[in-house]
């Protein structure tokens, strides 16, 4: 699942992966400000915070295959990376990890305190709590801490992989793209 045997990179699926939930993180951050920036009672804001909802559970469900899928080995990164960067490396990807875990979670909890459903597709998933306004309130608070903490962790990621690859000059970046011939790593290392 994880390698492609022909070379230093993921494996397709791992690849697809990836950039199905980079895509689904901006399809979540995209809903939350358009309903932000519509008026009040706009007919158009519970759209978007389903499509929110629905776009963030689906990270929550697909982070699971995601985390299976780093109990293999990973590709190696060439030239190796200095400790201090390689153990920043791991801190960062447990943040995102948390961050894909928790924050539906939050919301899950949020909305069931409020005693509102939580939607996806065709199901709605059962309330884990009692009505609480308060709480409610609460893990909204976290909810939203999360998320916004979410583009500052999505940022630095996208940053790092961009200094690697243009800075640093490694395979960080190109052993997570997909590939458009069978020897673009090789290339890219000449």
């Amino acid at each position: 699942m994880i390698r492609d045997s022909a070379s230093h990179r993921y494996g397709k699926l791992s690849i697809t992966l990836r950039w199905l939930m980079l895509t689904l993180f901006v399809g979540v951050y995209a809903c939350i400000e358009i309903k932000g920036l519509l008026p009040k009672g706009h007919a158009l804001k519970g759209l978007f915070l389903g499509l929110h909802g629905l776009f963030g559970l689906s990270i929550f469900v697909l982070v699971w295959v995601r985390l299976l899928g780093r109990l293999t080995p990973l590709p190696p990164i060439t030239p190796a990376l200095p400790k201090w960067q390689a153990g920043v490396s791991h801190l960062m990807h447990l943040a995102l990890y948390g961050l894909m875990i928790a924050t539906p979670l939050l919301a899950w909890l949020m909305l069931s305190v409020g005693g509102k459903p939580m939607p996806w597709f065709e199901f709605s998933l059962p309330s884990p709590v009692a009505v609480n306004p308060n709480l409610a309130k609460q893990f909204k608070y976290w909810h939203e801490l999360f998320g916004s903490t979410g583009y500052w962790l999505i940022g630095l990621h996208a940053a790092a992989g961009l200094l690697h690859h243009y800075w640093v000059r490694d395979n960080t970046l190109m052993r997570m793209l997909p590939s458009r011939s069978g020897n673009a790593v090789n290339q890219r290392q000449r």
